[in-house]
This record gives C-alpha cells, structure tokens and sequence, in this order.
C-alpha cells in the first residue's frame, strides 16, 4: 500500500451530515481514507507508513467547492478580442477599463477600426451589455463607424449578435432570409441584430473557429487559474462542441490532462451542432465519446436551450411579459418539438440539461419531461433546469414532482435585480430571480453556478453562497424577495455536494469520505462560522486536487 499523508487542519468540514466536523484527513492515492482525529485514525495509521503534514494546520478544509456551469472555451476566445463591455476585464494585453455608456461603446469601436491598418482585417469585438450600457447596437449604428470593414459585436451574455453590412456579406445573410432569430427594421431591412444560436451561429460563420483560437489551450489554463483561486476543483463546460467538436476536445485533452492543469471538468456537448451531424445517432455518438473519459476530463449529459438571455434580455416570459410589451425569444428547437429531440438522450441514459431563464421557458422545459416520462417513464433521471432565473413557486412544484433538479444563477439577485427592475421585467420578476427557498421548501436539489464568464459576474463559489442567503441587491442595503433566502447549510451544500449530485458526480467528490477524491477547498476562516454577511470576504488559500496542494 502507498504512503499516507494526514493534513491536520483547525477544522475539516466534510459535508458528510453524518461526520460533519473533523480534525484531520488523511489521504492515499489521491483518494481520501479517512476524516476525524489523530487518535480517530490510529487503525489506519498503526498498519500503514505515514506522514503527518501541518502545511493547513491554521486552515479550514472543505470539498473543493464545484461550479456546474462555466463557459471555459468560448470565454477564454472573447478574452482575446476587443473588449467593450461594462466591468473591469482581463485581456491578452492587461486589464482592460469599463465602458459605462453607449457612446464610449461606439467610441471604442471605431477607435479599434482607425487604428486597425489593414482595411481587410475584420473587427471582432465582445462584451456589450445593452441594460447597463444604454440598448442594442444595429446595422446603421455600425455603418456609421465603418462600412467596408467587416465588424461582428458580440453581447456578453452572447445571446446577440450585432454585425455591419461587410459582415453580412461575408456571412451570405440575404434581405429575403428567412430564420428564426433574424431582427428587421421596420421597413423590412435587415437590422444586423442576430439572436439565440441558430441566428448567431449563421452570422459568425467563419469567425467562430478564430474566435476560439484567440483562447486555446493557454487561455483554458487561464482561467483554470481563475477557478483555482476562486477555491473551485470541479467545473463543466455547457457548450462543449458549438464550433467545432474534434478541435474542442484535442484543447481540452491537452489543457485538462495536463497533471498540473487544477481542476477536474465535465464537457456537455450543446445538441444543435451534434443534430446537425449525427442526427438521430447523437446519442450513440456520445456514449462511445465516453471511452476518452479520464478522471480529470469526462463527457456529461446534454444541453438543450429554450430561450435566451437574463442580462442581455432575450428571455421568455409568461404574462405580463417585458416592461415594453415584448418578449424574448425561444431558442433554436421550437417547444414543442423538445420531447422528440430530448427522447433518444433519455431512453440511453444520458441526463439532459436544459437552458431555461423566463418562466415560460421554464414552463416549456417541464413540459418536455413530463412529455418524457410520458413516452418513457425514468427514475433518477436529474433532468436539470439550466439557470432557472425567473420562475414562480408552483414550477419549484412540478420541478420536484417530475423528478428535476436545478442549476441556478443566483447571483443575478445581487448584481442585476435593481437593473432590471427597471429594465427589462418589472419588480416583482427581478427581485425574485433565483428562488432558492422555494425550491427549498418543494424539496428540489439545486446547485449554484456562474455561468463564468458570458455574463457580468465572477466564478466565486463562496459569493453565490453569499447572496443565497443575504439577497443584498447592488445598492448593499436593498433585501431582495427575502422569502427566498436559504441558510448558509444549504448553500454550502449548493456548491459542494449538491453540485456534485447535479452532474452526476456524488460519488466522487462534493464531500469529503472515505474513497472520494482527496479534492479540496482551502479557507482562511469557516464558512459556518463567519457572520453570513461576510462570506463572500472569507480567504481562498488554495485548493488540493487528489490530495496535492495548490496554493492560490
């Protein structure tokens, strides 16, 4: 047997309810043997070589905490490009500066386009915000910066697409085309104004696969970093495949495999491009995909997407709709042929996720799983509800009579409710964003992601448990559908074990026990502890992946 290594800690919080608190850890193999005391563990350590290191004798140990819902690879592309958003972002060259108003948006665009000397080069540029950053932009907008020169704008939550007339004939975009997603003037012209996935992906054509080269391994290892320093070990990219499968997965088997890359991943391929490919073989497709499965790198279910964004407001709601008397729009398969396109992924085992932000894409979702277990009944299928952010109590309902989980992006309830109180749905919707005590109450398990970094919030585990149960909106002062706060268990549990539960991955980490990996978070201060207000200050020391230590 190999050596065993006891890290003794001021206190281990393993998320076992039934050994919650312990002393020490010990771990073999990268595997973790046991938890408790010194003394706890003298029938391990009597029998076996050990060693005892004091490294986080002053630290708090938790599982490495999981975010389920991250865009590695398309971020890590847009990084690269002309940035214009309106935070504080990292970039190729530093941190590029915040851009608060539509005029500085147009400012930066066609400073990019003067100081671009090649008139053939295209411009790519990424990060608008249209409820922060004074509305959309559209085709005569960006004619009027510059007409020859192709120019794509991406919003931030990339649910649009805003291109100029040379972009348009690039893409082979006709007057007379007909798609779902494709926004016109009054007058008939074509907006320049692309949205939801099928749309998007017809405009950015080519420039998809040199969006992502502009990311690439290296910046997959950036932001394996920014994870890392955020206490996260688990993550899994939800749209694996968008631009081209065979090239994401030789980035990510490079990048993820690598023995110093510190996190563990799941890959869940979105299901457009893999119907436009393998069409009713999707399924088949995907579970031989599973033979490259390794413990750091491994496929995951499915996604499916039934409306759009929250931030860049392309979501669908149900009555009374926007403040304006619009609606978002669905997403690319039409609702109500979700079921039969779900069915092959449900009959073969593979769990689907599906995106839902507005209540009546909620809706949709649960009636495509009712459809299914209709068709074929399943127990423990964890059919999960992408992002869930508007929704209503009885939906928490149904989500748990039908045999749901959730994935949630609460961190909207801090960062946009005020926003979108007023732009975009109303008061009572955006305070309500994320009703976690509902889904609570219902009994539904829910786990917490950011959805990192497609809209303007971190990937900080410890953040979304803050607001889980605070609710404090932007102002720091305004408590926000406070009904729907949790306690700090239960979001502790959101992005640990109950993350885990939601990709399939209970018996491997989320808690720390015997035969789990040996993966953890390591904290200054405890989270059990600490006044609830200030969890999102306490202290990342770093993370262990299979017992090694990586300090932050």
């Amino acid at each position: 047997m190999s050596k065993i290594t006891v890290y003794v800690a001021r206190r281990v919080r393993t998320m076992d309810p039934g050994r919650p608190v312990a002393e020490a850890i010990a771990v073999m193999d990268g595997r973790v043997v046991s938890t408790g005391t010194l003394e706890s563990m003298r029938p391990w350590l009597s029998r076996h070589e050990h060693v005892i290191d004091e490294t986080l004798k002053d630290k708090i140990i938790l599982p490495g905490l999981i975010d389920p819902h991250t865009h590695f690879t398309m971020s890590a592309g847009y990084l690269a490009l002309h940035y214009i958003g309106p935070i504080e972002s990292p970039g190729p060259n530093g941190i590029n500066p915040a851009l608060l108003t539509h005029e500085q948006v147009v400012a930066k665009l066609r400073s990019a386009h003067q100081e671009e000397k090649d008139p053939a080069k295209p411009l790519i540029a990424w990060g608008l915000d249209p409820a922060i950053q004074g509305g959309h932009l559209h085709l005569d907008e960006l004619d009027g910066i510059c007409k020859e020169r192709p120019m794509w704008v991406i919003s931030y939550a990339p649910h649009f697409v805003y291109v100029n007339s040379a972009a348009l004939r690039i893409s082979g975009i006709k007057p007379d085309t007909k798609m779902h997603g494709v926004e016109r003037y009054p007058d008939g012209r074509l907006k320049g104004v692309f949205v939801e996935i099928e749309a998007t992906r017809t405009v950015l054509g080519g420039m998809r696969t040199e969006i992502q080269k502009g990311g690439g391994v290296a910046g997959l290892r950036r932001m394996g970093d920014t994870a890392r320093r955020a206490g996260v070990t688990t993550t899994a990219e939800l749209v694996f495949g968008f631009n081209d499968f065979q090239m994401e997965w030789e980035m990510h088997d490079e990048a993820v495999n690598d023995p110093a890359f510190p996190l563990r991943m799941g890959v869940v391929p979105l299901e457009n491009p893999l119907h436009k490919t393998h069409g009713d073989k999707s399924a088949e497709f995907l579970l031989k995909m599973n033979e490259r499965n390794t413990d750091k790198l491994f496929f995951h279910g499915i996604k499916f997407l039934s409306d759009g964004s929250f931030p860049a407001m392309s979501l669908r709601l149900n009555f009374p709709g926007y403040l304006d008397g619009s609606n978002g729009l669905r997403n690319d398969v039409p609702w109500d042929e979700l079921p039969a396109r779900m069915l092959q992924f449900w009959k073969a085992g593979i769990q689907v996720h599906c995106h839902a932000n507005g209540d009546e894409a909620i809706d949709a979702s649960l009636n495509a799983l009712a459809k299914l277990q209709q068709m074929h009944p399943r127990f423990d299928h964890r059919f999960t509800i992408e992002h869930y952010c508007i929704s209503t109590p009885m939906q928490a309902r149904r989500l748990k009579a039908l045999g749901g989980v959730a994935s949630v992006n609460n961190y909207f309830a801090h960062y946009r409710s005020l926003l979108h109180s007023d732009q975009g749905y109303g008061p009572d919707r955006s305070e309500a964003v994320g009703r976690l005590g509902s889904l609570e109450r219902e009994g539904v398990t829910f786990a917490l992601h950011s959805d990192f970094s497609l809209v303007v919030v971190p990937m900080h585990p410890l953040t979304a448990a803050w607001v889980a149960v605070n609710r404090i909106a932007a102002d720091g002062k305004t408590v926000v559908a406070p009904g729907e706060r949790i306690g700090v268990e239960r979001a502790m549990r959101a992005v640990t074990i109950d993350a885990a539960y939601v990709l399939g991955l209970e018996d491997k980490v989320g808690s720390l026990e015997p035969g789990k990996f040996a993966d953890f978070a390591i904290l200054e201060e405890d989270p059990f502890e600490v006044d609830p207000i200030r969890l999102k200050d306490i202290k990342v020391w770093g993370t262990a992946l299979s017992g090694k230590l990586q300090p932050a």
